[in-house]
């Protein structure tokens, strides 16, 4: 299954997860009040906050491919130690840090965004680029080592040597290349199975096939006909906010684990349901958009599921410390 049908699925058998469509309602009310007030503006997305070039050519996919390879596991069990990153005297935390680290080396002349480069790196050289401000690796660090070396490898093998040449075989379908990006890639292949039933998230697959889409305002090499199809990232930060405005609820037992910083295992049943949930709540939240009055199309700005995660991911980062009170679920894993 897809990951919308998925989700739709995982949201039908929950148990510990529940969707309110109150807090949906809540969530469609914020995005439309701040999109009128211009404190959020869907054409600014994602990709432009980052601390990357923000060039509409080849050399852009080539740094984000690098960068959702290792898009993932960020967090620190204190709230206050999470993996950072100073670049031009600035601080940056979780994935912009990441994304920092990316920058840097490439300013020290670090050919960090090449397939032939990173296909023969060396764990050494890996923690050196993605070191932490306070000196200690990067999370999983022996993981994006392989994940790159992979990577790499399969690049140079299957797309001569560039990630945008598997971009081009996607005839402009952003469906087709979360196919060949999740068939070619081992890495992406965010997949669960619960009552039996193979389920799929896609997070880092379908986050790549987003910011191509996003650095290229929806044009050229990021033109998708199918950009609807996305659905939301499903990590450990955008069910914080869900629950936070109300759409997504917890069950006792659930809220008790995550309030005691327990740590799951990628394919735990309440780990799927958060997911799951929270792919389903904003499918939900983008229908509810869809009924409102305002006229989005006036500004060409887009209302799918990109746009609403990045919308709640950004929210969670702007009101950090009132968000701080609603436990996250924390795993360790190389999907998200």
């Amino acid at each position: 299954m897809k990951p919308r049908e998925s989700a739709a699925f995982i949201a039908s058998v929950s148990k510990d997860v529940k969707l309110n469509p109150v807090g949906i309602k809540r969530v469609a009310s914020e995005i439309v009040q701040a999109i009128v007030s211009h404190e959020f503006e869907p054409n600014n997305m994602m990709i432009h906050s980052y601390p990357l070039p923000v060039t509409e050519d080849t050399s852009s996919i080539e740094w984000m491919f690098v960068a959702d390879a290792l898009n993932f596991s960020f967090w620190a069990l204190e709230e206050n130690a999470h993996y950072s990153v100073e670049l031009r005297g600035k601080q940056y935390t979780g994935y912009m840090a990441l994304c920092a680290a990316i920058t840097k080396a490439q300013e020290a002349g670090i050919p960090i965004t090449n397939p032939k480069y990173y296909a023969n790196v060396t764990k050494e050289t890996v923690n050196e680029i993605f070191m932490s401000n306070s000196g200690e690796p990067i999370p999983l660090l022996e993981q994006r080592w392989i994940i790159l070396q992979e990577c790499g490898k399969i690049i140079n093998d299957k797309f001569e040597g560039e990630f945008c040449n598997c971009v081009r075989q996607s005839g402009n379908s952003a469906q087709k290349l979360l196919d060949l990006i999740v068939s070619n890639f081992p890495s992406f292949r965010d997949e669960g199975v619960i009552e039996g039933e193979r389920v799929s998230f896609y997070k880092r697959a379908q986050i790549l096939v987003a910011d191509i889409w996003s650095a290229f305002k929806g044009k050229g090499l990021g033109s998708f006909s199918d950009i609807d199809t996305i659905t939301m990232f499903a990590d450990y930060r955008v069910p914080q906010t869900l629950v936070h405005f109300g759409a997504m609820e917890y069950s006792e037992k659930l809220n008790k684990l995550l309030s005691t910083n327990h740590t799951f295992t990628n394919g735990d049943r309440e780990e799927m349901e958060i997911r799951g949930c929270s792919i389903h709540a904003v499918e939900l939240i983008k229908e509810e958009l869809k009924s409102q009055s305002v006229d989005f199309n006036k500004e060409g700005l887009p209302i799918n599921s990109a746009m609403i995660d990045y919308f709640l991911w950004e929210y969670r980062r702007r009101f950090a410390a009132d968000l701080a009170k609603v436990p996250y679920h924390k795993v360790r894993c190389i999907y998200y």
